[in-house]
């Protein structure tokens, strides 16, 4: 009996096992199918990937930031900068405090100029933008950092909140930033990876503290791709969280709020896509974008956790509590953009001009309208116009919101302002505040049918029956109207 042939094979590397990528990720540099890949210098694109975009982010900001005037949210920031501590701070959403006390440092050495004020912001977002060029080079390549830095960019919301006094834009940067620094702690959960993970989340928490809701999708990778590190990870990002975590604690105790907002209802979801990305065109094309780069490889799975999951926790979360609004969910925006960059960068790098020409078509009249003076959803200083060159020396005010009382006070100078009636006294019981006063300017925010503000009691009484409404004007995102008692003394 003959023994059988015995064949020997070659022994592999482990280089030289490879699983086929069915999209050509993986295929090497240079390759004829990898034409899509940036050249070889790969130094110069990881440069562009975060110059080109912060330069690009930046000069969007700076042209017209000063145009729009501050809206009712941002005059909020500028009267706790200027006002005597601690009535500046905000009596309602409790998470703007940090906020707050950094704008009081900012106006002191920098002055309360619009544009000043919105300085901030501006800065924030050109970092961010240089950040997210930079996060998407090193997750996937150098050539799809550019794209998303890009991306990103144009987005006519980035642009228009890097020109709002808000926290939204350094909530933006500590998100990537959060980012950044969770993927070296993927690799090798060590204390000196972690640890600058929890202080990137603290940032976040302190800038905007529904922010906090990108832990979901961090907590989500980091059950998928490393459920070893869950432990580390949970005790990082609990540590981040605990000082917005105290804020939100005290301030709640202290009779504050919790950025208030609404509960989600089917108009609003629709609208959520146009709020988010400033064009509701632009959302639509960027899902279909971010759908072609789904194979869950860890790069892709990371940036679909990070724009999918945080909105559904706030979808949750604002079923038992009125806290939805699309400007909440921001810090996704850069995800998207790395997702569709992603998938943009399959192609060949002559149809990126392309693309990024179309994207910049499709976003410039968004990116027009930003900068025009109701750019941000309210004509602040055209209210202040109206009343200004309509103004009687005997005219009285009355304001629908506490706020309104800012964008009088910002807008016209003393002399020219109508006497504010309830500034004393709460509304309710100051009917007799209203006597003599012939002419009454109403200034509510929001568009209204009915210009009469809902004080209720004897003084809405009057206001009802004791005047009639002259003219009535809607500047965006207001509803002013001057009323007129035809029978008091002239």
């Amino acid at each position: 009996m003959m023994d059988a042939d015995t064949m020997v094979l070659p022994r592999l590397g482990s280089g030289e096992i490879r699983v086929e990528d069915p999209w050509g990720e993986d295929r090497a540099l240079g390759s004829r199918a990898g034409g899509h890949r940036p050249p070889d210098d790969t130094s110069r694109w990881r440069l562009a990937a975060w110059l080109l975009p912060a330069l690009l982010a930046g000069a969007l900001g700076v042209v017209g930031a000063g145009t729009p005037g501050l809206r009712l949210a941002e005059l909020a920031t500028w009267r706790a900068a200027t006002s005597p501590w601690p009535d500046g701070l905000p009596g309602g959403d409790v998470t703007l405090v940090p906020y707050h006390l950094l704008m009081r440092a900012w106006a002191e050495a920098f002055g309360t100029t619009d544009l000043a004020l919105r300085v901030p912001s501006l800065l924030a977002v050109a970092a961010t933008a240089a950040l997210v060029g930079a996060l998407a080079a090193r997750m996937f390549a150098p050539g799809t950092g550019v794209l998303a830095g890009v991306i990103f960019a144009l987005l006519p919301s980035v642009t228009r909140y890097a020109q709002e006094a808000q926290p939204y834009a350094l909530a933006l940067f500590a998100a990537v930033l959060a980012t950044w620094f969770l993927l070296p702690a993927l690799d090798r959960p060590s204390l000196r990876r972690l640890a600058p993970y929890a202080a990137a989340v603290a940032l976040l928490g302190l800038c905007h503290a529904m922010a906090l809701l990108l832990l979901v999708g961090h907590g989500w990778v980091v059950l998928a791709f490393r459920r070893g590190m869950t432990g580390r990870w949970l005790a990082a990002a609990l540590l981040g969280a605990l000082p917005a975590a105290g804020l939100l604690w005290s301030g709640v105790r202290a009779g504050g709020q919790v950025a208030p907002a609404a509960r989600p209802d089917l108009a609003a979801l629709a609208a959520t896509p146009r709020e988010l990305f400033g064009v509701a065109a632009l959302g639509a094309v960027l899902l279909g974008l971010a759908l072609f780069s789904l194979p869950l490889r860890r790069a892709a799975a990371i940036c679909t956790a990070w724009a999918v999951l945080p909105p559904l926790g706030l979808l949750l979360l604002a079923q038992a509590t009125p806290v939805w609004s699309p400007s909440s969910l921001l810090f996704t925006l850069p995800a998207w953009a790395t997702l569709a960059a992603a998938a943009l960068s399959r192609v060949r790098p002559a149809w990126w001009v392309v693309a990024v020409a179309a994207l910049a078509l499709i976003v410039a009249p968004a990116q027009a309208a930003v900068r025009a003076p109701d750019g941000h959803g309210q004509a602040t200083r055209e209210v202040a116009e109206i009343v200004g060159a309509r103004r009687l020396p005997a005219d009285g005010v009355v304001y629908g919101d506490a706020d309104a009382r800012a964008l009088v006070a910002r807008y016209l100078p003393a002399d020219r302002r109508p006497t504010d009636l309830f500034a004393a006294a709460p509304p309710r019981g100051c009917a007799g505040c209203l006597w003599g006063v012939r002419r009454l300017w109403v200034i509510r925010p929001g568009e209204r049918t009915d210009p009469v503000p809902p004080v209720g009691g004897a003084t809405e009484r009057l206001l009802r029956t004791g005047y009639e409404v002259a003219q009535v004007w809607h500047p965006t995102g207001f509803t002013l109207a001057l009323l007129v008692d035809e029978h008091a003394a002239l």
